[in-house]
């Protein structure tokens, strides 16, 4: 909360004033209560501050060093502390953008009061703070006040129905200005193009008509109720009225229009304005949502690109044009609205989607994924709907397996049938020590649900075989492989060939590691890399070669964030890709990979040979066999001995977890 007494803010706003049409800023002194947004700050001096770009007065403002330490010497001086930073909007709403929160990194814990400035005249004054990497209101005391505005029946359809609604003000003007600033359309109802009051409408403070008083600057108390009166008879221009006026600014395109401009392939931005709870109960296939309440807010953030066609939609029509018309103002170039909004997009028989709502427990816990705009709510329901199965609960399959588990993947699933070793302890970190002697996928399952009781885990206590492999892989949607062994690595691959399941493959060996993805019809799989496998004197056991412990925690994060990218659909995965980690150097070398087009089990066109005796096959270094499916019961055993390629490769060294 920031206090501003009167002779501060009308020193701050006579600074905006003659300013403009330029933007100007200033240091606040006072005392500081505390720096969360709900904590006071008490402004008792405005220090203005020069502009380094004066010059340049369309570029943005560059506060001059020297004002800021003689803004904090005149603080010590004084026995005052810096509470804020204020600058002016010229023809711009009193709102933080995200340009001003890049720009204030410096300044978090610190009040950041805007001054609106419109045609020269001070039209609002409201004051953000910085919480994380979003801005909050803050509540301004000391010289606005909060009045009660009386909404007549014609206007009620903007304030969603509300009679009367609570905003901030000092003078009336101030109160009109942050009425529209609060609901889109409002202010253009009252004052006319001018800025003074339109004919037609009348303005009470409590009894008094504003016009035998100080008209729009009439001052205003806390408590005090403003009543707006437009005539109502008489050929007064009523709400239908005014949305006929709006509907000759903006276009408003037909739902059908819309979805065969979708199916040509056209690339534009359908924008729901509804409510998140309207949004909740249905919405547009591939619509962005961005609720009405926060356009001017979140525009710049959520809707980059000015130049892009916007087709607003809302349930009906109404809203929408109000949306398009606050983003017109807000620069943006081709802004539409959508006749009968969602109702017109279902009757034209155009896909739509009913969501899975979060809980509040859920969008708690993964409120910064819901901050990002490639992941949001959509993206989090994907996760907590994704089944992930991690082979091996090992070097590599911990670190993927927790992060996965702390993102919010719903089901993970572990393949494992050793148990927790004390030599697993230096790079293994779902396992501790008093879990020694345990089944791993039993110590991996208590991890993971410690740290999220939310997440299913299911233990798989075996060992990958030509008869269980597919009845394993068939109930998730993509592998995360760790094994540490070739007949494993290859059994994976063959199976994730034969489901057309992407796998994510790590490997490791001392101070290296691999990292790519194998998808199926999409790129190359592990046999176009590695047709056989090395020998036995060039793949080294963990044993026998070692493996820095923190390595495999760099290369398992990576392949959850390969796993994520799949899942939600954000960046590009690393198909056709292979990234190698040098942990002396401290480098990642990106790789192309070709895929093979003889290959056996990729290769358009071709008949998939089957499951084979891996364990054979690695033994020999022989091409695998043209071998039958595999029934049921012709499992072959994966039991490898220490010589035979018990680690993962690069071709020309071995490597393991």
């Amino acid at each position: 909360m920031l206090v501003l007494p009167q002779d501060v803010r009308d020193a701050v706003c006579a600074h905006a004033r003659e300013g403009y049409p330029h933007e100007v800023c200033g240091v606040l002194l006072g005392k500081m209560h505390g720096i969360a947004p709900s904590e006071k700050r008490e402004a008792t001096l405005a220090l203005r501050a020069k502009n380094l770009n004066a010059d340049r007065p369309h570029d943005r403002y560059t506060m001059d060093p020297a004002d800021m330490n003689a803004a904090d010497l005149t603080a010590r001086e004084k026995g005052l502390e810096i509470v804020g930073f204020y600058h002016s909007h010229p023809d711009h709403p009193a709102i933080a953008s995200r340009t001003d929160l890049e720009n204030s990194s410096p300044w978090g814990g610190y009040s950041y009061p805007i001054v609106s400035v419109v045609k020269g005249d001070v039209a609002a004054l409201r004051s953000w703070a910085r919480e994380d990497d979003h801005w909050v209101e803050e509540t301004l005391s000391g010289g606005e006040t909060m009045a009660t505005v009386r909404i007549p029946t014609p206007l009620r359809p903007l304030t969603k129905g509300q009679s009367e609604v609570s905003v901030r003000g000092g003078t009336v003007r101030e109160v009109v200005a942050s009425l529209g600033s609060s609901y889109s359309g409002m202010k253009e109802r009252i004052l006319d193009e001018q800025g003074e009051v339109r004919r037609f409408v009348n303005v009470f403070v409590n009894k008094d008509d504003i016009r035998g008083k100080e008209g729009l600057d009439t001052r205003v108390q806390d408590g005090d109720v403003i009543s707006i009166l437009p005539a109502i008879a008489g050929g007064s221009p009523t709400f239908q009225e005014w949305k006929k006026e709006l509907s000759k600014e903006i276009p408003e395109v037909m739902a059908r229009d819309v979805g065969q401009a979708r199916e040509k392939g056209e690339d534009f931005v359908l924008l729901d304005v509804r409510t998140r709870e309207e949004w909740d109960q249905g919405h547009p296939t591939g619509a962005i949502h961005l609720d009405k309440g926060y356009l001017e807010v979140k525009a710049e953030q959520t809707l980059p690109d000015k130049s892009k066609r916007i087709v607003c939609m809302c349930a009906g029509g109404t809203r929408s044009l109000f949306a398009a018309k606050a983003l017109k103002t807000l620069g943006y170039e081709k802004v539409e609205s959508l006749i009968k909004g969602f109702n017109g997009w279902k009757e034209a028989g155009l896909p739509f989607e009913t969501p899975v709502k979060l809980s509040e427990a859920e969008r708690r816990r993964y409120l910064r994924h819901l901050s990002i705009p490639e992941v949001g709510e959509q993206g989090q329901m994907k996760l907590l709907q994704a089944k992930v199965l991690c082979i091996g609960a090992g070097g590599l399959g911990c670190p993927a397996a927790i992060y996965l588990a702390a993102a919010g993947v719903g089901t993970i699933g572990i393949v494992d049938d050793d148990v927790v070793d004390e030599s697993n302890l230096q790079r293994q970190i779902l396992h501790t020590t008093d879990r020694l002697g345990q089944k791993k996928v039993e110590s991996a399952k208590k991890a993971l649900t410690d740290l999220n009781p939310g997440v299913k885990v299911v233990m798989h206590d075996t060992r990958l075989t030509a008869s269980n492999v597919l009845d394993i892989f068939a109930g998730y949607d993509l592998i995360v492989d760790g094994s540490d062994n070739f007949p494993t690595r290859y059994l994976v691959n063959d199976a994730c060939v034969k489901l057309k399941k992407p796998c994510v493959h790590g490997s490791i060996y001392r101070f290296e590691g691999q990292l790519t993805v194998f998808w199926p019809g999409k790129g190359p799989c592990y046999r176009c890399l590695y047709p056989a496998p090395p020998p036995p004197e060039l793949a080294p056991s963990c044993a026998e070669a070692g493996v820095l412990g923190v390595l495999p925690g760099v290369i398992g994060v990576l392949e959850a964030i390969e796993a994520m990218k799949i899942i939600v659909g954000f960046g590009e995965p690393l198909v056709g890709k292979l990234v190698h980690y040098d942990a002396l150097e401290t480098t990642f070398r990106e790789l192309k990979l070709r895929q093979d087009p003889k290959c056996a089990y990729c290769a358009p066109g071709v008949e998939f040979p089957g499951l084979v005796d891996y364990e054979l096959f690695c033994s020999s270094q022989a091409a695998p066999p043209a071998a039958k499916e595999a029934p049921a019961h012709a499992g072959v055993h994966l039991k490898v001995t220490p010589r035979v390629a018990v680690g993962k490769t690069d071709g020309a060294s071995g490597t393991c977890s």
